[in-house]
C-alpha cells in the first residue's frame, strides 16, 4: 500500500527540521527525536537513521558529554557544510511554500 501524502510529506522536510533545531544549538539526538516525535509525530526509528547518514555526509558533528545520570550523551553539532545546507534548504522550503500557497489559494 502506498504511503499517505502526510507521511511523504514529513520524511520530505524531516532533514530540514533536524537542521533547524541544530541551527539553534546543539543537542542529543533522544531530544531531537522526543521533538520531532512531539510536534510533527515522525518516529524516533525514522529519525535515528537520518542523524546517521547526515553524520555520513558531513552535515553533523558528534561530541560526547558526561551525564549525571548514566553513560555519557553524543551531542550534534552543524559543521559548516550543514549550516549551509540548511540555508539552502530553508530558502527552498520558503520558495515552495509560497508557491504552493499561491496555487492554492487561486483553487479557492
Amino acid at each position: 500500500m502506498p504511503e499517505t501524502i502526510q507521511i511523504q510529506l514529513k520524511k520530505g522536510v524531516l532533514e530540514l527540521c533536524v537542521l533547524a533545531l541544530l541551527s539553534r544549538g546543539d543537542n542529543y539526538a533522544y531530544e531531537i527525536a522526543s521533538r520531532l516525535a512531539k510536534d510533527i509525530d515522525m518516529g524516533e526509528g525514522t529519525i535515528y537513521p537520518l542523524m546517521r547518514r547526515m553524520q555520513t555526509d558531513g552535515l553533523v558533528e558528534t561530541y560526547l558529554v558526561e551525564s549525571p545520570s548514566g553513560p555519557p550523551r553524543k551531542y550534534y553539532r552543524l559543521t559548516e557544510r550543514g549550516r549551509a545546507s540548511f540555508t539552502a534548504q530553508k530558502a527552498e522550503w520558503l520558495a515552495f511554500t509560497k508557491a504552493v500557497e499561491d496555487i492554492l489559494g487561486a483553487a479557492a
